[in-house]
């Protein structure tokens, strides 16, 4: 009888705490506070210094961490879109690799320097921190307007990170690894890493294919099956000593963009399964730390972190960006021919493409300042902690109180900042998960506009926007009130519009878009000429 009292009054605690974090989200937006930090408020309260829980198991905080990053990244994989993606994939792979090897290498010696911690510890903590944090940035970012290749940028490069920070800090934690030969650690860093995207590719394309064709009984199935492909592209990649991350990543990629039936309810119980993620991980984090530990780390996580964010980051996103700096505007135009216009500018777009996305000194210095850590330093803390590492203990505890302040710091600061470095994109068009039969019977899209002031939209009419066949405006909303429109709709500054958009000609209406907002009525005789799409 007690032991089923316990279990459901862990159940009460559980659901308790759920819906409380539940709830917390809307709070959060609200004040401006990033749920994450208030997931782990709610385990500390919960933790030994607020109801008592005592809680101090480091590899099942470790276990659980690993799996609930599993399904985070694998959402961030499943939303992602591939021509979103396309030309931003080298710079993300960039700062994936040379980015974290770099930020691990200033973190540790400067640690070294300023705080006499040895070399080795210093390393440690600065593979540690290396990764940025894919429910962090997933959470965070999509509520801004930034530039798509920004975005992008940063969601590829949170969900690919982990593979090489999680690496690295194995081998730095493990003690039957301590002696491996440098040769043999960059030998095993690019096998995990080639062999993860590869089972990732694998894994993805098998998946999609049989899906495809498969008649399952339930609708219900098919996002049980979409995620259970993700899990088992983890686990594959782990069996074979590959990235199970980086596989998670490439698996949701594939099926993300791949023609799923019930894509639509696909996306949306990915999302779910990475919001209860999110709380509980975070939630446990907190319920780990002990409160009175936290004022002895508070100086060294201040320096930690100011390193980090004044200097490691900055660097390595400079050096590992450095191929794809933006030129000079005036050659960018020159690359394009004027007889692309006879093409419908696909000449221009297919040159763009294979170039590359380009980043000036204003898109460097806002990526330097949106590395957001989060969950996943905190649990790659727990590995050294759960291999009993000599001053593993501090080094979480300093891990925690960095990532709280300068989460809240820099997540305070992103929408200014991006305002001052002019790289915010107010009039992207942003897609609506909507479940609707017909909409997933016409493999079409729903995708909302808000027009801004100043945007070249404010006065150009419905016909005027030439959108391609397959695309259509369905509803304005103006002064709160909801109207169908017609050709000679003129648009107006603060109308938001509904747009239905077919699979094949979603990303052509996204350019149009974009063409229109900065170049008005002008654009049906320039966007041929255009090139530029992601500025």
């Amino acid at each position: 009888m007690s032991g089923a009292y316990s279990f459901e009054v862990a159940l009460l605690i559980g659901a308790g705490v759920l819906l409380a974090a539940v709830a917390a989200v809307r709070f959060s937006s609200r004040i401006g506070v990033p749920s994450l930090l208030v997931y782990l408020a709610l385990g500390m309260l919960i933790g030994e210094s607020g109801f008592g829980i005592d809680f101090e198991n480091a590899a099942l905080t470790r276990t659980l961490g690993l799996c609930a990053l599993v399904l985070i990244i694998a959402e961030g994989g499943l939303s992602a879109r591939w021509s979103t993606l396309k030309p931003v994939l080298p710079a993300a792979i960039a700062l994936s690799t040379v980015g974290v090897f770099i930020s691990t290498a200033v973190v540790g010696i400067v640690v070294h320097l300023l705080l006499g911690l040895s070399l080795h510890e210093g390393l440690l903590l600065g593979a540690v921190l290396s990764s940025t944090d894919a429910a962090a940035v997933f959470a965070t970012l999509r509520w801004l307007r930034l530039k798509p290749k920004l975005m992008a940028t940063l969601e590829a490069e949170s969900g690919m990170n982990d593979a090489p920070a999680v690496i690295l800090v194995v081998l730095l934690a493990t003690p039957s690894l301590a002696g491996v030969h440098r040769t043999t650690e960059a030998g095993l860093i690019a096998y995990e890493l080639i062999m993860g995207a590869a089972l990732g590719l694998l894994v993805g394309l098998a998946g999609a294919w049989t899906l495809r064709r498969a008649a399952l009984p339930a609708a219900g199935l098919y996002p049980l099956a979409a995620v259970g492909l993700t899990v088992l592209a983890y686990a594959a990649g782990v069996v074979v000593h590959a990235s199970g991350f980086l596989a998670v990543y490439v698996a949701g990629v594939i099926l993300g963009n791949s023609r799923l039936p019930h894509r639509q309810a696909i996306l949306g119980f990915a999302d779910g399964l990475a919001w209860l993620a999110q709380i509980g991980l975070f939630v446990l984090l907190g319920l780990l730390v002990s409160p009175a530990r936290l004022t002895d780390a508070l100086v060294p996580a201040l320096v930690i972190g100011l390193t980090l964010l004044l200097l490691a980051r900055p660097i390595s996103v400079a050096v590992s960006l450095w191929p794809f700096r933006q030129r000079r505007r005036g050659f960018q135009r020159r690359v394009i021919p004027d007889d692309a216009a006879s093409s419908g500018g696909k000449t221009a777009i297919s040159r763009m493409t294979r170039r590359g996305a380009r980043f000036g000194r204003r898109d460097l210095a806002f990526l330097s300042w949106a590395g957001l850590r989060g969950a996943v330093p905190i649990v790659l803390a727990t590995i050294p902690l759960s291999e009993a590492v000599p001053g593993a203990t501090a080094l979480f505890d300093a891990v925690f109180v960095l990532v709280v302040i300068f989460t809240l710091a820099q997540t305070g600061t992103l929408a200014p900042v991006a305002r001052w470095l002019r790289v915010t994109s107010p009039a992207e068009p942003t897609e609506l998960r909507v479940e609707t039969a017909p909409l997933e019977r016409m493999r079409a899209d729903l995708l909302q506009l808000e027009i801004p002031v100043g945007s070249q939209l404010n006065g150009v009419h419905l016909d005027e926007l030439r959108l391609p066949v397959g695309a259509v405006v369905t509803l304005v909303l103006r002064d709160g009130t909801g109207f169908v429109p017609h050709e000679q709709t003129r648009l107006r500054a603060g109308d938001s519009m509904l747009i239905v958009a077919t699979d094949e000609v979603r990303d052509a209406t996204l350019r149009r878009l974009r063409e229109v907002g900065k170049a008005g009525r002008l654009a049906r005789w320039i966007a041929g000429n255009s090139g530029k799409t992601d500025d």
